[in-house]
């Protein structure tokens, strides 16, 4: 089992029609393989620039740390130079905000990640979600 194409882009799509929906920024939104590939991604007219970069790093560091990106931040929060010390050292960046979430098999097994970003990182991990509810 693992995050094809074909759902990645079902979920890309579920993420940014939940964002429409409740009415917020624009979105970018990335899917990641379980080694930190990208698979897809795609932003809405008018994200900003560096909202790729954003939203794999919030992917790339759930993989990387095995938790959300929320919890990551929390992290951070509790022991913020070893956090910051992960940056330089994971090829995508880590970004310690919710909207990274690892997509997982019913066993626990990481199948990838959806990074979400462009509005409030709550409002961003509340379309995470809806990425990963329409392709389980």
């Amino acid at each position: 089992m693992h995050t094809t194409l074909e759902k990645a882009n079902r979920a890309i799509a579920a993420a940014l029609q939940t964002g429409s929906e409740l009415g917020l920024k624009p979105l970018t939104v990335a899917i990641l393989d379980p080694g930190g590939h990208l698979i897809s991604l795609q932003r809405q007219d008018g994200s900003s620039t560096l909202r790729p970069q954003i939203a794999i790093a919030k992917a790339s560091g759930a993989l990387a740390m095995g938790v959300s990106s929320r919890l990551i931040g929390e992290m951070a929060g509790e022991r913020p130079t070893f956090i910051a010390s992960l940056g330089p050292i994971s090829p995508h960046g880590i970004v310690p905000a919710a909207g990274g979430v690892i997509i997982a098999a019913e066993d626990g097994t990481a199948l990838g990640a959806i990074g979400v970003t462009g509005d409030t990182s709550d409002n961003d991990e509340i379309c995470a979600f809806a990425g990963i509810a329409a392709i389980k």
